[in-house]
């Protein structure tokens, strides 16, 4: 807030607060402030947000707003201030503000204490907040301000010591979390205390806690003087034998047994489901961010108290709050990770979908229990794998199926209340680890599965050599696995090389490692595999091999044939390449150019083949066959990769043919020789200043108006979007390379 302050001449300063369900009427907002009412006065708004998840949706509306209007902007319309608290910040180019005053600082502190030495006397030593910074953070001084609390004991505690426990417990592991003052009064009026205020009834640590109003209509709130003391305290009352999970059950016996506030149900939702990201070193000693677990109260209790108190916990939780899913979904979660407890896990994860039936993230975690357990070493009676099998592969199922009937945060506005801003795969995925697993476990014990499972033999006709004449029943099950595998691999091979979760982060490895996995087992060497791999065998370019891999996949299976009989007839010679080249695009060419019934795939080779290399004669209209594309894109995958990022697939390169089309995968190899580190290379755009990657690629002329980049071809215009939306704001003349995701064309740079 000083920063902002600081800057309140030079920025028009805001925090974004409340409600950020309405992007739209947010970024409407943020443009009038930009504007202040008049065209004429504009100036960048300096915005603090608290959630970095909203930026990039905020961004899109800000800029669809300015363009509604007709703004032309003469300086940036907004600069976002994210200020995100994080127990394990990353190496990167954010700013981190770290608990150590600098020396300057630490001058300025000491003078401001002498000056509030004279004003308020001995008062001020109990000014704990400024205190801490002023000793830069010290735990000395934290421990000494906490000694009130150092005699407390487990057995008759009064209820201003249980009240304090909540209060250090909340804030401890939900910073700026409070309670109101009428509810503290409430808790402690047991003993007959009416007449005295807060602060009289919670001595001696009264000067421990703080009471606030943040306007004169608001009630009075009620939080500790700062997150240290908190944290100091809540050690302290555990090592007595007042424990977090002691403190947690009667918190929530004493404050959420009746109808509670959103913003209390908010708090102790966080405090039991948040798992907070952490640092994890691989291997090779580079670091990434995962995801905890659990939450950081239920983990402190794992490690200090034991497994079995955490669940109590979450089971105290999941029956008070008897509407919500997110706690029995966390106890399920807990029960088959931490105790191995597959019937109590199956149990809470079923009654987490009868709270939230039409929610796909929480019915994951019934296929879940049920992969992991068949994941135990314990399961190995072909029956009972493929018993569990069965279950597992029914929850994904039905997940995928929820996944399917939800839409995006934009369908709202049309009815839907099924929303989410991602669509969610793990259904899919989830299923194709079952099958893995199940193929590994069976075909481990007797290889006549393997035949089995591929479908080259019926069950029934080697059920003596399987030696189980019950595992008859099921056949359906196992004579649908083979279709259902090839399907979902197909579509989570189109979901990882089309997009990703965002510009700075990767999907995890294993899941593409996986998925290819379980498609060689149950499906093998495929026609089109056939044939990618005579490309990388023959002598072809890596640039055509990229290219014509790709053509491949989009063929159907007769198509396939005719074109592997084609290959397999043609003799060596000096030729065979161009014919191995001309047999691959030959059925894809006649197809064009494309129709509005035809996959966004086909729009995109269409667009990419017939791009005049010099802007100038071009024999079809681009324009209307980008807006095809586009049209085709929302029809086909716009459901599936909302939210994500979508990579640029092909480029324009300088060469002719087959030749003027790049692969990502070319450009990428480039970068992988420079750094290790290269997942968000698409945000900053650096490969495409080395020189190598340079000389692949066509620069091409546009201009930039209302945040869309716009060339001419043909004489005809072409729309399209920039990968790197901020540096398009201002209308000018620009050179770049032209990308294609598959929603449609993307300048990649602008140079």
């Amino acid at each position: 807030m000083q920063v902002m302050w600081d800057l309140r001449k030079t920025f028009r300063c805001a925090v974004l607060t409340g409600s950020t369900s309405d992007m739209a009427k947010v970024a409407k907002e943020v443009v009038q402030l930009f504007t202040a009412g008049s065209r004429n006065d504009q100036n960048t708004v300096l915005l603090l947000v608290d959630e970095k998840k909203i930026l990039e949706d905020l961004e899109i509306n800000i800029m669809m707003t300015v363009a509604e209007q007709k703004i032309v902007t003469r300086m940036p319309v907004v600069i976002f201030l994210s200020c995100v608290r994080n127990n394990a910040p990353q190496q990167s180019d954010h700013v981190v503000l770290k608990n150590t005053l600098s020396d300057n600082e630490k001058e300025k502190f000491d003078k401001k204490k002498e000056e509030l030495q004279k004003r308020y006397k001995d008062k001020c030593e109990q000014f704990h907040g400024f205190n801490i910074m002023q000793s830069n953070f010290s735990q000395a001084y934290v421990r000494k301000a906490c000694a009130a609390l150092e005699n407390s004991k487990k057995t008759n505690k009064p209820r201003k010591t249980q009240l304090a426990a909540f209060l250090c417990l909340l804030n401890a592991y939900i910073p700026g979390s409070y309670l109101l003052e009428s509810q503290c009064l409430d808790f402690l009026g047991h003993e007959d205390y009416d007449d005295l205020s807060l602060e009289d009834q919670m001595q001696p640590f009264s000067h421990l806690i703080i009471t606030f109003q943040e306007d004169g209509r608001a009630e009075k709130k009620v939080r500790m003087a700062h997150t240290m003391i908190a944290q100091y305290c809540t050690e302290l009352l555990a090592k007595a034998g007042v424990t977090r999970s002691d403190t947690t059950r009667n918190f929530l016996n004493s404050f959420c047994r009746y109808a509670i506030p959103l913003w209390l149900l908010g708090f102790v939702k966080e405090m039991l489901t948040k798992r907070e990201m952490k640092k994890e070193v691989d291997q090779v000693n580079s670091t990434e961010m995962k995801q905890e677990k659990f939450s950081r109260l239920i983990l402190d209790i794992e490690m200090m108290e034991g497994k079995e108190q955490c669940a109590t916990v979450l089971e105290v939780a999941s029956n008070t709050f008897g509407q919500n899913p997110f706690f029995p979904q966390a106890l399920a979660r807990f029960y088959y990770i931490k105790l191995n407890d597959y019937n109590q896990a199956e149990m809470w994860a079923q009654r987490a979908i009868e709270r939230d039936p039409q929610n796909s993230f929480v019915a994951d975690t019934l296929g879940q229990v049920h992969k992991n357990h068949l994941m135990n070493d314990e399961v190995s009676e072909p029956r009972d794998i493929l018993r569990l099998a069965k279950k597992a592969i029914k929850a994904f199922e039905d997940e995928e199926k929820l996944a399917e009937d939800e839409d995006g945060p934009d369908m709202k506005k049309h009815g839907n209340i099924k929303v989410s801003p991602f669509y969610n795969s793990r259904g899919q995925f989830g299923y194709l680890q079952v099958c893995k697993t199940l193929y590994e476990k069976l075909v481990s014990q007797n290889e006549t599965w393997e035949e089995v499972l591929t479908k080259k033999v019926s069950m029934g006709s080697v059920l003596e050599l399987l030696g189980d004449n019950k595992l008859q029943r099921f056949n359906d099950l196992i004579l649908s696995l083979q279709d259902d595998i090839e399907r979902k691999c197909i579509f989570l091979e189109k979901y990882l090389t089309y997009s990703k979760p965002n510009m700075e982060k990767d999907d995890p490895e294993y899941i593409s490692k996986d998925t290819s996995e379980c498609y060689q087992k149950y499906v093998g060497d495929t026609t089109a595999k056939q044939l990618i791999q005579m490309f990388q065998e023959g002598n072809l370019d890596e640039q055509s091999v990229e290219v014509l891999s790709f053509l491949i996949k989009q063929y159907t299976q007769s198509e396939l044939e005719d074109i592997s009989t084609k290959c397999r007839e043609m003799h060596p010679s000096a030729d065979s390449e161009a014919a191995l080249v001309n047999n691959i695009l030959t059925p894809f060419i006649e197809k064009m150019p494309s129709s509005k019934k035809d996959p966004p795939e086909l729009h995109m080779f269409s667009l990419l083949w017939y791009w005049a290399g010099n802007q100038g004669r071009c024999d079809y209209d681009l324009s209307e066959l980008t807006q095809q594309m586009y049209k085709s894109y929302e029809n086909t995958y716009k459901k599936y990769f909302r939210n994500r990022y979508l990579l640029p697939v092909f480029f324009i390169g300088k060469g002719e043919g087959v030749k003027r089309i790049v692969h990502r995968n070319v450009i990428e190899k480039h970068l992988k020789v420079i750094e290790a580190d290269w997942s968000d290379n698409w945000k900053k755009e650096e490969i495409f200043r080395n020189p190598d990657v340079q000389e692949l690629l066509l620069r091409l002329d546009g201009e930039v108006r209302n945040y869309k980049v716009y060339t001419r071809v043909g004489g005809k215009e072409i729309e399209m979007d920039a990968n790197v939306r901020n540096k398009i704001w201002k209308p000018r003349s620009v050179t770049f390379y032209l990308g294609f995701t598959i929603r449609g064309p993307l300048l990649v740079i602008s140079l």
